[in-house]
């Protein structure tokens, strides 16, 4: 039975890349020399600090470049709040987003179920299986989910026949 798998997952060596080449600016611009500005990753989350909310939307917008740059989308990432650490330095984290969460999972096969189209859906560990007898049905169920979730950035793979 024809299925394909809808996933949200950042690819993560790309995102690797965009943290070290975002730090690696930081590092040789002259408007952050002498400053505590600085980025890194770990586990899924990228942590700024910066001098001042500024400088924070600084290495913010230099990340969303980079990230850009490696063909990341940059929906994948959930910006949390800022906050002050220590002296008068600021922190930011920003989760970077895995998987379906079940609310969506649920809303998708709701769109699915309500489309009238001969597929079903399941969902399995942060992914949503879609599964039906004619590839073209699977086709239109891809159409149809990227419409109806703009928002999220969604991808589709193993996709057997």
């Amino acid at each position: 039975m024809p299925s394909f798998d809808t996933v949200c997952e950042a690819k993560m060596v790309d995102v690797k890349h965009a943290v070290e080449n975002t730090a690696k600016e930081i590092g040789t611009r002259f408007d952050f020399k002498g400053t505590p500005a600085s980025v890194e990753l770990k586990d899924k989350e990228i942590t700024l600090i910066g001098d001042a909310d500024f400088q924070l939307s600084q290495i913010e917008d230099i990340l969303r470049n980079k990230l850009t740059k490696q063909n990341i989308d940059v929906r994948f990432l959930d910006k949390g709040d800022v906050s002050k650490i220590g002296g008068d330095k600021v922190k930011l984290v920003i989760k970077l987003r895995d998987g379906i969460e079940t609310e969506l999972g649920k809303k998708i096969q709701r769109i699915i179920k309500d489309s009238k189209m001969k597929v079903q859906a399941a969902i399995q560990d942060g992914k949503l299986r879609v599964s039906g007898t004619k590839r073209d049905d699977l086709q239109a169920a891809m159409a149809l989910i990227k419409k109806e979730v703009p928002d999220m950035p969604l991808s589709f793979d193993n996709f057997r026949d």
